[in-house]
């Protein structure tokens, strides 16, 4: 795939204009090409509003429908092949089997999902039967179900550049339910993204689904980001990244005159105590296992 350095907006890419971005090999400090140009602000919000019209249709879609397409968008990641996975260990610096099993949860997190929505509970379905006889007075009929909110917009992490990024588990889970995405790309890997968001675009296009239901944004700066949580449009905001970034974020998203969910996984320093018995007996073992801990998958992981 030729990459061409511009945003996904529906069914057609952003314009090459604004500020530009690249990606780097963080092995050797190479500079990657093309450069990747930032969405301007009417972009992003032809995005979402694209997505706010789709969501007219999308949100209201068949289970079969959506199951359909998260199952489209798996296939068509894998169609990518080797492409992919050489992209993602230039721009991540990981080794290739590491990209690879990150490949395949991707694709696994897609089918998951797609069983959920056909399978049908998580909607907790309840009818509360009326009763005319009731006294003192009847009661009414009551019943309720769990539906999409509306379009999400998502924030692509750093340390996973397919599984908690475009087509990640937060995409994954808002297509499920029913919400048009707006996808935030994440500086590091911005190649990545756009051939797994391409990906995404093609799955949708080939299905006819809404126009709108995915979008992808690049950013040189913060704004396209800000502008995101703060559009009165955008209904929830998955994000995965770290503490400064989430925290500033769901302050926005809670000032909001209208404020709305904030689903963040954001790092955290989390402490360990080593007793003195223990450092005396097992030193060596203890040592081990932490350093073990810290340079698990390149350091990638939580």
């Amino acid at each position: 795939m030729e990459l061409t350095g511009r945003s996904i907006i529906g069914y057609r890419r952003g314009a090459e204009s604004g500020q530009t971005l690249n990606g780097f090999n963080p092995a050797t400090g190479e500079k990657l090409i093309p450069a990747f140009h930032s969405a301007s602000a009417a972009e992003v919000d032809e995005a979402i509003v694209l997505a706010q019209t789709a969501f007219a249709s999308f949100g209201w879609s068949k289970p079969e429908v959506r199951a359909g397409f998260l199952r489209k968008i798996a296939e068509k990641i894998e169609a990518l092949g080797d492409a992919l996975i050489e992209r993602a260990m230039a721009e991540a610096g990981l080794p290739q089997a590491r990209v690879k099993f990150e490949r395949g949860r991707t694709c696994d997190q897609l089918r998951f999902f797609a069983g959920v929505v056909e399978e049908g509970s998580w909607v907790d379905a309840r009818i509360d039967h009326a009763d005319a006889a009731r006294k003192p007075i009847p009661k009414p009929d009551v019943r309720s179900m769990i539906r999409p909110l509306g379009p999400v917009a998502i924030f692509c992490a750093s340390n996973f550049p397919l599984a908690f990024s475009v087509a990640g588990g937060d995409t994954a889970s808002a297509l499920a339910a029913g919400n048009p995405v707006v996808v935030n790309a994440h500086y590091a890997h911005p190649g990545t993204a756009e051939m797994v968001g391409v990906a995404v675009q093609q799955a949708a296009q080939e299905l006819g689904i809404a126009e709108g239901v995915f979008s992808l944004i690049y950013g040189a700066g913060t704004e396209n980001g800000l502008r995101l949580v703060q559009h009165p449009a955008i209904k929830a905001v998955g994000f995965t990244g770290s503490r400064r970034g989430g925290t500033a974020l769901m302050r926005l998203a809670a000032a909001r005159l209208e404020p709305i969910p904030f689903y963040a996984e954001m790092s955290s320093v989390n402490p360990v105590f080593i007793l003195p018995g223990a450092m005396r007996a097992s030193w060596e073992h203890i040592a081990a296992g932490l350093q073990s801990a810290v340079i698990q998958g390149v350091g990638q992981f939580c």
